[in-house]
């Protein structure tokens, strides 16, 4: 038994760094992790990833909003999307064809990934325009941080809302329907199609996984899928890894975070793209 914990506490450690950073939780670490590395049950693998989504929001949103780095109303707005999508997912399984939503949204992250790929090229992180979006200005979107990493105030605006607010309803269906988490889509959400900077989508990511995560919590709780002896140790170390990750995040310059956020991009939109095919290219 103490093995097992300190081996939870510092997967939970590296899932609650590298979870903070990026914005996607460490739920896609965590799973593979405990399914593939020892063996547990799919049905635990996926209570400990709620767990383990919750600490690393829980752990990173505090250092974040004490920051000014994520975007409260950003976050809040797109949540309503993300909420309702869930609930009709939810409703419609057993009636949609999950593989059509699995080509839809892998093509999805893999555009998003070409399209961080040439924002790395041109090297423009923030948006600037002469004319702010009338519905981002409206409804107070557009936001300011402080880059420690540049030593700078960053001013930056959004544009495209109501393009954001459809990829996030479709990631809530998606993710009531399938099961998934969501964390990409929500980075994907603001950075491609709102044109955020990725500190702020990433940071902002991170508040509202926690959010859609704790909603569904309840339900793994009582049908027995968290295991006390996993979830409380790997919570821990997610917890301490995940402000230890907050801090890493907002002194790395966005390009490296960029660099490793691609590979990240590439591999969850690939997967799902040959799953909803029916190839399972990895396992």
């Amino acid at each position: 038994m103490v093995q097992t914990a300190l081996i939870m506490l510092g997967v939970g450690l590296f899932a609650g760094i590298a979870g903070a950073i990026l914005g996607i939780g460490g739920g896609m670490i965590i799973t593979p992790i405990l399914t593939l590395g020892m063996g547990l049950s799919i049905k635990y693998a996926i209570g400990a990833s709620i767990i383990a989504v919750i600490a690393t929001s829980s752990g990173s949103t505090i250092a974040y909003l004490r920051d000014n780095v994520l975007n409260l109303r950003v976050a809040m707005f797109l949540e309503i999307a993300t909420t309702i999508g869930a609930i009709i997912g939810a409703l419609m399984t057993g009636i949609l064809d999950p593989k059509y939503l699995y080509l839809l949204f892998g093509c999805l992250l893999v555009f998003s990934a070409w399209n961080m790929v040439r924002k790395l090229r041109r090297g423009q992180e923030v948006l600037q325009r002469v004319t702010p979006d009338r519905i981002a200005a409206k409804l107070k979107l557009n936001g300011s941080y402080f880059d420690k990493a540049e030593l700078r105030d960053v001013d930056y605006q959004v544009e495209n809302v109501p393009a954001g607010f459809a990829v996030m309803f479709g990631a809530g269906v998606a993710s009531g329907l399938l099961g998934i988490g969501s964390g990409a889509f929500k980075v994907m959400a603001m950075d491609t199609f709102m044109k955020m900077p990725l500190k702020p989508s990433s940071s902002t990511s991170n508040l509202m996984m926690g959010v859609t995560a704790a909603a569904s919590a309840t339900v793994y709780f009582f049908n027995g899928s968290i295991l006390p002896g996993i979830a409380v140790p790997m919570a821990l170390g997610i917890l301490v890894g995940a402000v230890i990750g907050s801090r890493i995040m907002q002194v790395l310059p966005a390009r490296w975070i960029r660099i490793v956020f691609i590979p990240v991009l590439l591999y969850i939109g690939l997967q799902m793209v040959f799953k909803g095919l029916g190839v399972q290219l990895f396992s």
